[in-house]
């Protein structure tokens, strides 16, 4: 089956605005910057690189996106407002290849309880917006938010007079969740038949607040939607968005059953994608989540196994090699030289200075002594964790802990401020319990741990633990992690990173005060 160019399906990512959206999810200009390079590998046609009039910090994100990566369009998200299509403009200014994404709402119960307006001037501020957006790029995408809940002839108004003002895709948006696939299919179908504008492309998001968000997005391509935005491991507001993996994979192996659609997703980058992400996130994928969980291509029954080894199409309708599980385990070891492991960084697309290279390198090799193995999955996470963008202020020396079931666990934990070393010890639940009030008791500093998650993110007895925590400093909510093969260290490392992220939100905060007072 040939690819024609009228049955592409466009994938447009929004893991970097809507993604990070998800409660616990935020993630630091370094770290969206390591996604985005990661999306251009995976090679999404768009990367919606955040919404940039929301802080300072997206929108520097947005325009440090713009001006590094290379191949997709870089997309920033922008109300109808003047001040936030200008910023978003500005934002992604450096990208080759850039697009202004507007958005309204099309239903009732947004225009009337959220939005405060009539359908008119709903109507007449979003040509307005698609207007001023054309200034800046000449690729402008408008969405209608609620549309699986919005009067169609409306909807058709809407879509049409934003066409007719410039926009280049129309959005269709299951915004809640709401729809089911047969449904959300004919709303499309509907809407392209009745928008007339040559050229323009539909384009869907669905929520999934019901588990239908792929689904629907499907149902909609069947419907002639050519534009699928989704997330890496579909994380997002509420129930997520819908899987870019799953949304792929399924156009991929059901070509058949969806017209011929095709994406030009380089797949073998799925997995790497799905795990970059998901530390980055603090985020663990679900064992058996399709297509990327860790259970997506296991077989424990005999029945399936004695059909795999006689034939693998028995019980797989995909093989692992798709999605890029084959060939990428082992990468490097001790007796690997500081040109190799740079030469194999480059190759990940990590483009790390002398500086950052001596680092990585040194902590590479305390990790070879280790492991027995080392894998991507380590590398990444020691970039990581040497590419920290906030002050270390406090650092980690020594700890010591002593647990047992006839014990009462202690932590002995000597911690290094500027050049003075401090020591102290505590007694806890458990060890990581102890670890933290020795760091409170050094540091003066109480924290209230809210949240403590814990993954291997690689593989064997001697895999490399993950800790994200989110610690409560009065007003802040701090999301931090660390990585360690020592779990409890790792907890400690997260918890230093919180700490240290507050004194410098704090700081910054004084800074600012002051400069406002004088």
């Amino acid at each position: 089956m040939s690819n024609d160019k009228k049955n592409q399906v466009v994938i447009f990512d929004t893991t970097l605005r809507d993604g990070e959206q998800c409660p616990g999810a935020t993630m630091n200009i370094h770290e969206k910057l390591e996604v985005a390079k990661q999306l251009a590998r995976l090679n999404v046609d768009i990367i919606e690189a955040g919404f940039p009039i929301a802080s300072p910090g997206d929108f520097e994100a947005v325009q440090k996106i713009a001006q590094t990566i290379t191949g997709p369009v870089i997309c920033a998200l922008a109300r109808l407002k003047e001040m936030d299509i200008e910023t978003a403009g500005k934002a992604i200014a450096p990208a080759a290849r850039r697009r202004i994404h507007t958005f309204s709402s099309g239903s009732d119960i947004h225009l009337r309880n959220m939005m405060k307006m009539t359908r008119e001037e709903n109507i007449k501020r979003s040509v307005a917006a698609v207007k001023l957006a054309r200034t800046f790029t000449d690729d402008v995408e408008y969405s209608a938010q609620d549309t699986s809940r919005s009067d169609r002839n409306y909807l058709a108004e809407l879509y049409n007079a934003v066409a007719e003002a410039g926009a280049t895709t129309l959005n269709i948006p299951d915004t809640v969740g709401y729809a089911v696939p047969d449904e959300f299919g004919e709303l499309v179908a509907f809407l392209v038949d009745r928008v007339k504008t040559p050229g323009v492309v539909f384009s869907v998001h669905c929520h999934n607040d019901l588990g239908l968000a792929v689904a629907n997005s499907l149902a909609a391509v069947q419907a002639g939607a050519r534009q699928i935005e989704c997330t890496i491991n579909g994380i997002g507001e509420r129930a997520g968005n819908c899987s870019l993996e799953e949304a792929v994979m399924a156009i991929r192996t059901r070509r058949d059953r969806l017209g011929g659609a095709w994406t030009g997703v380089n797949t073998k980058e799925i997995m790497r994608s799905s795990r970059l992400v998901s530390r980055m996130t603090g985020f663990v994928v679900q064992r058996n989540k399709a297509i990327v969980g860790a259970n997506a291509f296991a077989h424990e029954s005999g029945i399936h196994q004695d059909g795999m080894l006689k034939d693998r199409e028995t019980y797989e309708i995909m093989v692992p090699e798709d999605i890029g599980l084959a060939g990428t385990d082992l990468v490097l070891g001790k007796h690997s030289g500081r040109h190799a492991l740079s030469t194999h960084m480059a190759k990940m697309g990590f483009d790390l200075n002398d500086q950052e290279m001596d680092v990585v390198y040194a902590r590479f090799k305390e990790l070879c002594d280790k492991k027995k193995v080392v894998y991507d999955d380590d590398l990444i996470a020691i970039v990581q964790e040497q590419a920290q963008e906030v002050p270390q202020v406090w650092t980690l020396e020594v700890m010591q802990v002593t647990t047992g079931t006839n014990n009462v666990p202690t932590a002995t934990v000597r911690l290094r401020h500027g050049e003075d070393v401090f020591t102290d010890a505590a007694c806890g639940d458990g060890p990581v319990e102890a670890i933290l009030k020795v760091i409170d008791r050094i540091t003066g500093v109480e924290g209230k741990l809210e949240d403590f998650s814990l993954q291997a993110i690689t593989k064997g007895e001697d895999a490399l633990g993950e800790v994200s925590v989110r610690v409560r400093y009065q007003d802040d909510a701090v999301q931090a992690k660390g990585s360690s093969t020592d779990i409890v260290q790792a907890a400690a490392k997260a918890y230093l990173n919180a700490l240290n992220r507050h004194l410098f939100l704090n700081n910054h905060r004084q800074k600012v005060a002051k400069t406002q007072t004088v």
